[in-house]
């Protein structure tokens, strides 16, 4: 009886939310969803949404439960759609039907084709209807999609792996490895739950890198370059490795021709690569998140355009030193102290023999 005393709502809610992360890299442009169905203080089933076009977290848990389902205690995520404009069936008539008594949410849906109905349209059936328990935790969980779904733009980190002294290359831009395993391996992870990584193309030039994660789960992003003059070699090795790779570019011309044959998608800009209009242009293709991994000049430029959502520094326990090494933050402009971006919801961890820093631009 004493176990019981310890299983409120917000346990319920806190293992729903990690059964949810379970799909990470997965569901986009969906929202990683977990649903546990609870009756006379035991949990008769549990699931959580894999990925898009198939059944929901709720679905999953009520056709689980069975009959047991009639008079018990969902505990969700998310809250229950409600629309007919997708490929599942609203979730609030399959829960209605099953005769579930009461429903607890993490989060209320961003999405204006829910964003409360779906609370209403179980209250009005007479199901007992409780949101926001534990919401900060349910809305980290789904931040991409909540900035996707509410400004068809995608959620963007930066990512930087730097020395001490605030270094990502020597001068002749030796970079491999700045940080240690167990910070690269986090990297890959992260690789695996976004929808691309976009790097500019002097990366791409000094490194030929693949930029594919390589850890088990998830699944390997889409490559965006900043590549305005189209240097790209066409032997790079993001050309040759699936999924496809966007170019970003203000040339049109036989070489364009020939990488869009070849299974590249170019992104077209007329004069200045304008940052906040490539955000649109990837938001319209689904593309709910991205990592950017680039050096010192793309870093100062996607900060300047104020695209960044998210920052995770790797720091690790070196000094380059030299004034020709290259920064983490390049650029021709600096801010003054009182204009410095600033971070907030600061997190700090060790990874290793790294450190890592992360936070939200305010």
């Amino acid at each position: 009886m004493l176990f019981y005393l310890f299983m409120t709502d917000e346990y319920y809610i806190k293992r729903a939310i990690r059964l949810a992360a379970k799909a990470q890299g997965m569901t986009s442009p969906n929202p990683m969803v977990g649903a546990i169905i609870v009756k006379n203080g035991d949990i008769i089933s549990e699931d959580f949404h894999r990925r898009p076009g198939t059944p929901h977290a709720e679905v999953l848990a009520i056709e689980k439960a069975g009959y047991n389902a009639n008079g018990s205690k969902l505990f969700v995520s998310l809250e229950p759609c409600c629309h007919t404009e997708k490929r599942t069936p609203p979730c609030t008539k399959i829960i209605i039907n099953a005769g579930i008594k009461e429903v607890v949410i993490g989060m209320r849906d961003p999405n204006p084709k829910v964003s409360g109905r779906g609370i209403l349209e179980l209250q009005k059936e007479g199901i007992s209807v409780k949101s926001g328990v534990l919401e900060e935790d349910a809305k980290r969980l789904n931040e991409s999609y909540i900035k996707y779904i509410t400004t068809q733009k995608p959620f963007v980190t930066l990512k930087i792996a730097m020395t001490l002294d605030g270094k990502i290359a020597t001068p002749e831009g030796q970079s491999k490895w700045i940080t240690g395993e167990k910070a690269r391996r986090m990297v890959h992870r992260q690789r695996s739950h976004v929808d691309a990584i976009m790097t500019a193309i002097g990366t791409v030039k000094a490194d030929d890198p693949q930029l594919t994660k390589r850890v088990t789960g998830g699944r390997n992003p889409q490559r965006i370059v900043i590549d305005p003059y189209l240097e790209i070699p066409l032997n790079a090795k993001i050309l040759k490795i699936p999924p496809e790779t966007i170019i970003v570019t203000k040339v049109d011309n036989s070489k364009a021709s020939y990488l869009e044959k070849s299974g590249a998608k170019i992104i077209y800009f007329k004069e200045k690569i304008d940052l906040n209009l490539l955000m649109e242009k990837l938001g319209k293709m689904e593309i709910t998140s991205v990592i950017i991994e680039g050096g010192s000049s793309l870093n100062a430029h996607v900060l300047e355009d104020g695209i960044v959502d998210k920052i995770m520094f790797f720091i690790s326990p070196k000094i380059i030193g030299g004034k020709d090494s290259f920064p983490s933050v390049g650029g021709k402009s600096y801010r003054k102290l009182e204009e410095a971006y600033k971070i907030s919801a600061l997190k700090i961890k060790r990874i290793g023999e790294d450190i890592l820093v992360e936070g939200y631009i305010k």
